[in-house]
């Protein structure tokens, strides 16, 4: 799971820097969002426990940034979208 996670998270990047101008608030969101999930990714791969309040609701938080920025930024809601699947099928 953690491969189609980075893969979308990739994905997502490649999209971001062929978007144009992005206005700061999605810059912050996104930004606070990808540190979180390479965290998360991070802990796991140390195999030591998530901390709860940095992680929970990573799903939903992705899930809301689409939805806010999908009229104005078209371009990332598909991965945004794919991203907050994921992380709702990890239980994230």
């Amino acid at each position: 799971m953690d491969s189609n996670l980075k893969d979308t998270l990739s994905t997502l990047r490649n999209h971001l820097a062929s978007a144009g101008p992005i206005d700061d608030e999605l810059k912050q969101l996104l930004t606070q969002l990808d540190g979180d999930i390479k965290q998360l990714l991070e802990r796991r791969a140390a195999e030591a426990e998530p901390d709860e309040s940095t992680t929970y609701g990573l799903a939903e938080r992705t899930q809301e940034i689409s939805a806010k920025f999908a009229v104005r930024h078209p371009q990332l809601e598909p991965a945004l979208r794919e991203l907050g699947n994921i992380l709702s099928s990890m239980g994230i």
